[in-house]
């Protein structure tokens, strides 16, 4: 079982091109549904534990729904984590029945639950300064480090997981930019405004050699005061609380940042197109999402600026 799961996940990170955080995501997917299987599993033991036979080969539709069901009405997840699932199956089930595992896929046929794009949330220019002021000003060398976190989201985009992988190599201050690896190992560069590179540079050339102390070896763009790279959880943490302390209602995170971002970047007269480049999407309709938060602002800026309005 886990030689076969171990197998398929590095398909989909070396074939597929999914990152290493959704091949983790798959991982608990399946092994969750292995376990439901063991408890559920019927007929005789012996013949699908043998070496020549894969137990994969018993699953059918009718414990595929059960399993589904078990997840919506006993563990009571929302209908996003139940699709999410489903969808690991579907490219688990569909990897064994092409490569032989299994002669049929069981999943072909198995429904999922409806899901709607949500709208991501985002945080008003006002909040954004609001935010980012108050880092700012804030005293000590973590505190500063903050700062320019906060900073490079805003001005990035990036994802938090980008944002922690990268290295001091991949700044390049000169030209006010960033080399950075998105999902599917896919590069690209996004740049910094003034008040990002002047945060940057402050960082790079006091707060990190405080930080580091003895760890000069390390690598990472931001770091711990231990100087070992920042997680993705610290990051979270970190955007929590100076959302609090901005007295901001909503609940921060890292993507909200990356929302903002790609948001009033439209709002200001960006294309489509840039926005989706400077984001990292591999397709447009995954952008187009954010047009339906600028709709709202569209029908005030018509208001104020027709004359028969």
């Amino acid at each position: 079982m886990e030689q076969t799961i171990s197998t398929f996940l590095e398909h989909i990170i070396v074939e597929k091109g999914f990152s290493r955080n959704t091949s983790a995501a798959y991982r608990n997917d399946l092994q969750q549904f292995w376990e439901f299987f063991q408890e559920k599993r019927i007929g005789d033991r012996r013949n699908s534990d043998s070496q020549a036979e894969s137990p994969w080969r018993y699953v059918d539709l009718s414990l595929l729904n059960d399993y589904i069901g078990d997840l919506r009405i006993r563990k009571g997840y929302r209908d996003t984590t139940t699709a999410r699932k489903v969808a690991s199956l579907k490219s688990f089930f569909g990897y064994l029945a092409v490569n032989g595992i299994i002669a049929e896929d069981p999943t072909e046929s198995l429904g999922s639950p409806h899901v709607g794009r949500s709208l991501p949330k985002y945080l008003s220019e006002e909040e954004v300064f609001r935010l980012l002021d108050l880092a700012s000003k804030q005293g000590s060398n973590e505190d500063q480090r903050d700062a320019t976190i906060m900073e490079l989201l805003y001005a990035t985009g990036l994802r938090v997981g980008e944002l922690v992988s990268l290295n001091v190599r991949d700044i390049d201050l000169l030209e006010s930019n960033i080399r950075c690896w998105g999902k599917g190992a896919k590069e690209r560069i996004v740049f910094l405004y003034p008040k990002a590179l002047t945060e940057l540079k402050r960082y790079l050339s006091r707060v990190r050699p405080a930080l580091l102390g003895n760890h000069r070896e390390e690598t990472a763009l931001f770091v711990n005061h231990r100087g070992e790279r920042l997680t993705r959880q610290w990051v979270w943490n970190i955007l929590k609380a100076y959302g609090e302390k901005a007295g901001i209602s909503q609940r921060i995170t890292p993507h909200t940042l990356r929302h903002s971002f790609a948001t009033h970047l439209l709002q200001n007269g960006a294309s489509l197109r840039h926005v989706q480049e400077l984001l990292g999407h591999s397709s447009i309709s995954t952008t187009q999402v954010y047009t339906h938060l600028t709709d709202k602002y569209l029908q005030q800026e018509y208001e104020k600026s027709h004359p028969r309005a």
